[in-house]
């Protein structure tokens, strides 16, 4: 068994070490759920509504239209696309074709999605009726083997009052200037049965998904992602929460068929907000709000206040920039956030005194967990309860999931517990592979007993009471004559500073000790503060060789689309200075 000695005393009781009965295709989900739960609401934007039973149906009606198109079993089909009620329709008509997914990020420029849809050797690209995502994808397809675009516009999605007074008033976003040839989501549905073809999955083979990742350390790179990745993670979830759903009630698995309501502030084409949001959504009979532009409203981030007062969600996955802007909105006071029950926080390391402040603030519980687009995302996770989770671990390894911490130089050789090393993880939710690489995913995977371990890049170790904490990523990390600086441990002190909103640590070249640990700081609203002030907090709070040497105030620190901060970025522009 991959996980019975996994030594943690505090690993929950009810929850199993191993997982079955996953050996099945992604689609199944919508399937599952729309035969057990037809009349539930599954997608929620703009006070309109679609059922399980509906969703199913658009999803049929698309595998038969994509068939019809000459799309084959391990043909390639894009998303490009906000997070709109189309998404999980397509995603599974897709799937029921027998196509495999590529999720786009819809702010991708030209050059950035042309790679892409080249690189996959996508066949046909769903896109939205957009003044700028509609003209990005006519140039983006030049030279690729798309020879089918689908345009998606929003209102048919709407309710009829908005749809009637949007397209009235023009507030309906259009493109304008279509192309020849190219399809309109309405007719494709209309005009499609709601049939989808007869092809021979093999789960555990089948590719149902290429994501790209790497974006932040270099050229984007597909992960291969098969059905059963997918399937198993969100059997893995399933097992692994447990919440409190009132007053004095006990923990109990996740309520299914219409309980809970997931706010979808993630974007999907990311893994996390895909697995975590939008599938598991599904696979658990939720319904699930679209939020297209997480940052809409004024001040940033109003808008999804308002929908946390006005759909009541109970699950906010989250990376940490959105838990601080939550935390630090001027408005926040005058919404009601009271029907969150649990927060997944994952992406990137969520700094304590961040965890914190939220919680104080809006009464929720955050839990961490961690993985990576290779994971389909989720490996391991806290306990979902106050109790047993440890503030600042990324917790136990979910069910069905075996992590070692094997050494920095070959990852060949497993270390003691308690030492730092780079974390592998072995499991059903670990990638085929990266696409048309296979000296690079040969790079990525160590063999150890019989078992196949992928190296994370990330350092960590177990603590004694089996909690993994993860120190820093292995490229991150700073020398300064000869110690070992993680980044994180830094950025999690000055997160303590009351004026610091957001931090990103890096090392900057430095003649005496080969690298000086430098912060860019991004400061709360209406505040000021001295580089002094900061390097005296540091004294109080941290090493001689770990405190900052230089310290760069910022406005805006640079982030991923997903809310990751890139250091990647700062480090590059403080090596063009020398």
């Amino acid at each position: 068994m991959a996980t019975a000695t996994w030594p943690a005393p505090k690993w929950p009781e009810d929850i199993p070490h191993e997982i079955s009965g996953y050996e099945k295709p992604l689609y199944s989900v919508i399937d599952d759920s729309a035969s057990k739960y037809p009349n539930q609401v599954y997608t929620i934007f703009n006070d309109a509504t679609r059922t399980f039973a509906q969703v199913k149906g658009t999803a049929d009606r698309i595998a038969h239209f994509l068939a019809a198109r000459g799309i084959q079993k391990g043909d390639r089909v894009a998303i490009f696309l906000p997070n709109l009620p189309h998404y999980p329709a397509i995603f599974f008509g897709i799937l029921k074709a027998g196509a495999v997914c590529v999720t786009c990020n819809p702010l991708y420029m030209v050059n950035e999605l042309n790679y892409q849809l080249k690189d996959a050797g996508a066949k046909a690209v769903f896109c939205m009726d957009h003044p700028q995502f509609y003209p990005t994808t006519v140039e983006a397809i030049k030279g690729s083997d798309v020879q089918t675009v689908v345009i998606c516009g929003i209102k048919s999605y709407l309710p009829p009052i908005k749809a009637l007074i949007g397209g009235l008033l023009g507030k309906i976003p259009k493109a304008g200037n279509y192309q020849p040839g190219h399809l309109f989501f309405d007719d494709v549905v209309a005009d499609a049965q709601p049939r989808p073809p007869e092809v021979d999955i093999n789960p555990t083979e089948d590719l149902a998904l290429i994501i790209y990742t790497g974006g932040t350390t270099g050229v984007p790179k597909g992960a291969a992602l098969v059905h059963t990745n997918f399937t198993s993670n969100l059997m893995a979830l399933d097992e692994w929460g447990r919440f409190v759903h009132g007053a004095g009630q006990k923990a109990e698995k996740m309520r299914n068929g219409g309980f809970h309501t997931v706010l979808g502030v993630l974007p999907w084409y990311h893994v996390f907000g895909m697995t975590v949001a939008m599938l598991h959504a599904c696979y658990t009979g939720s319904a699930l709000v679209c939020v297209p532009d997480p940052r809409a409203g004024n001040p940033p981030f109003t808008e999804v206040l308002k929908a946390v007062q006005k759909y009541r969600p109970t699950i906010m996955p989250a990376v940490p920039t959105i838990f601080v802007a939550f935390t630090n909105h001027a408005l926040l006071d005058k919404f009601d956030l009271s029907s969150l029950i649990g927060c997944f926080s994952g992406g990137a390391p969520l700094p304590p005194e961040v965890c914190k402040q939220f919680e104080d603030k809006t009464g929720a519980i955050i839990f961490e967990g961690y993985g990576l687009s290779e994971t389909s995302p989720v490996a391991s996770a806290n306990p979902t309860s106050k109790e047993g989770r440890k503030i600042g671990s990324i917790g136990f390894p979910v069910s069905g999931t075996d992590i070692k911490i094997l050494d920095i130089e070959t990852a060949t050789k497993e270390l003691p517990q308690g030492e730092d090393g780079e974390i592998a993880i072995c499991g059903p939710q670990v990638m085929k592979g990266y696409w048309n690489r296979p000296e690079e995913t040969e790079d990525v995977f160590r063999e150890i007993d019989g078992r196949r371990y992928f190296l994370t890049g990330d350092i960590g170790h177990i603590d004694e009471e089996g909690y993994i904490l993860v120190t820093d990523r292995k490229k991150d990390l700073i020398l300064v004559g000869g110690f070992n600086v993680y980044p994180r441990e830094v950025e999690d002190i000055l997160f303590q500073h009351p004026k610091v909103e957001l931090v990103a640590v890096i090392g900057a070249p430095d003649e005496k000790s080969g690298e000086a640990v430098k912060a860019f700081i991004q400061l709360k609203p209406g505040e000021t503060a001295t580089k002094e002030e900061i390097f005296e907090f540091s004294k109080e709070n941290m090493a001689g060789y770990k405190r900052p040497r230089q310290v760069e105030f910022r406005e805006n620190l640079p982030v991923s689309n997903v809310g990751k901060i890139l250091r990647r970025v700062l480090r590059d522009e403080e090596l063009k200075k020398t």
